[in-house]
């Protein structure tokens, strides 16, 4: 088992079974660890821009909804909350690309090399996230589609609704995109050959048979999993425990979330006793992940026959 007691440094922290969350930066404790520290990157960013900043987030749990689109209650069901991506500006644009492109960095830094990165973006957005990976150094390997139909897109121009009722400005989104990326495997070195090294190269199938497939069919974050951690992008275990069981191709290693939220890619991780390091910078989430943990991590999600027979519909 590998140990993350030498991630600590002065942060506050806690270990939660082989897994560690720390209360801190990631720009600052990603320049603190040594070179070729964790084998893959697991995260779900904020975007570093305007949705998770303290004042939206309140105006977003007080209904007033300010960069956040409060949808009304559609059949009966109330719709959660979404962040306005089409509300950045060239200049907030620019931020982002700049945002990301730091990270990136920071991520060849800190990955062995072979190390994969799973990233979640949206459609509006990934065009720009993914060029600034690929612009810190990054290799892009792919996306990662998960079918979920959510509530965004789809709607009538703004006041207008009623003036051009058959229009939408912009398609009803049916997907969440996924980039997988990876750090370059060393000039000479084959897959194999990074395997044995450093055990890393590759993705993890899912049995002798079955590939990891680049589509997963995914469900909305159940209703059991939002009350154990109220965290607005919460993804579903049932989804997450999938690609953390793909990012360590031989079973080993330690996987970052340096974006950690609620902790529900540390809770995937531990619940298939893999070893993962949170970092989160807000103090309220941290906490939060400390207690939903290991509440997420024992939860019984979809087994895998459920998943298999759910690809066949996508096997032609």
């Amino acid at each position: 088992m590998v140990s993350v007691d030498s991630f600590k440094f002065d942060y506050r922290s806690q270990k939660i079974g082989a897994s560690l969350i720390l209360h801190a930066d990631c720009f600052e404790w990603m320049g603190r660890i040594p070179a070729e520290s964790v084998h893959a990157i697991v995260t779900d960013p904020p975007y570093g821009v305007k949705e998770y900043n303290f004042d939206q987030i309140e105006k977003r749990a007080n209904g007033n909804g300010g960069v956040w689109r409060i949808p009304p209650s559609f059949d009966g069901s109330n719709r959660a909350p979404l962040p306005r991506f089409t509300a950045l500006n060239s200049k907030e644009r620019d931020s982002l690309y700049r945002f990301f492109l730091e990270w990136s960095k920071l991520a060849v830094h800190s990955l062995l090399p072979g190390g994969h990165v799973f990233i979640a973006s949206n459609a509006f957005l990934s065009q720009l996230v993914f060029s600034a990976l690929i612009a810190g150094g990054l290799e892009f390997r792919g996306e990662l589609v998960r079918l979920v139909r959510t509530f965004r897109g789809g709607d009538r121009p703004k006041n207008a609704e009623d003036e051009f009722p058959d229009v939408c400005s912009l398609p009803r989104s049916c997907y969440e995109p996924w980039g997988i990326f990876r750090k370059p495997i060393p000039n000479g070195m084959r897959v194999s050959d990074c395997l044995r090294a450093y055990g890393t190269g590759g993705l993890r199938r899912i049995n002798s048979q079955q590939p990891f497939s680049d589509v997963i069919i995914s469900e909305r974050t159940p209703r059991k999993e939002r009350e154990i951690a109220n965290h607005p992008s919460i993804k579903p275990q049932s989804f997450l425990r999938q690609i953390v069981r793909a990012s360590l191709p031989v079973g080993r290693g330690v996987i970052l979330d340096p974006f950690m939220g609620s902790g529900s890619t540390v809770a995937a991780a531990e619940a298939l006793g893999l070893t993962c390091v949170g970092v989160e910078r807000y103090i309220d989430y941290f906490d939060m992940a400390v207690q939903a943990i290991p509440q997420l991590a024992g939860l019984k999600t979809a087994n895998e026959a459920t998943q298999l027979a759910l690809l066949d519909v996508l096997d032609y």
